[in-house]
C-alpha cells in the first residue's frame, strides 16, 4: 500500500502551498493576492473584458470573480465602465495603476517560477509544464 507521501493529490497539494505561500510574500508589496494578479495579467493581455470574459478565462464563478473585481475596483487597479455595445454589461480594464505595477509584477512572477523551478533542468521544466497543463485539462 502506498505512502501518503507518494500520493499524487498530496504532491500537488504540498507543492501548490509552496509555491502559493512564496508567491504571496512576492505580491505582499503590491497590496494584492495571486487571484488579483491573475485577473491583473488577463487584462494586460487583453483590456476592456467583461466579468464573463474574465471567468472563463480564470476558471472563477462568477459570484467569487463579482466580490474580486469589486475589490480590486475599490483598491484602484481595474475600472469598470458600461459596454456601448451591450447596456446590460460592463467593461473591466486596468486603471493607470495597475499598467505602472505591469512590468514589475511580471518580473515577480517570472522570479517565483524560476525560484520554484531552479533544481530542474530545461527539460524538467518543459515536462513538467506540459503535465500540468495535461493534468489542468
Amino acid at each position: 500500500m502506498p505512502h501518503y507521501e507518494d500520493c499524487i493529490l498530496y504532491l500537488l497539494a504540498k507543492a501548490y502551498q509552496k509555491a502559493h505561500s512564496a508567491f504571496k510574500m512576492k505580491l505582499a508589496p503590491f497590496g494584492i493576492t495571486p487571484v488579483q494578479h491573475l485577473i491583473l495579467a488577463v487584462l494586460a493581455e487583453e483590456d476592456f473584458l467583461s466579468p464573463a470574459e474574465i471567468s472563463e478565462r480564470v476558471v472563477m464563478d462568477g459570484a467569487t470573480l463579482s466580490g474580486v473585481l469589486d475589490r480590486m475596483a475599490e483598491a484602484g487597479l481595474i475600472k469598470k465602465e458600461g459596454n456601448p455595445e451591450d447596456r446590460r454589461s460592463i467593461r473591466v480594464f486596468l486603471s493607470p495603476k495597475a499598467k505602472r505595477m505591469r512590468e514589475e509584477l511580471a518580473a515577480q512572477r517570472k522570479s517565483i517560477n524560476d525560484e520554484l523551478t531552479a533544481k530542474f533542468s530545461l527539460e524538467e521544466k518543459l515536462l513538467l509544464k506540459r503535465m500540468l497543463k495535461d493534468l489542468k485539462g
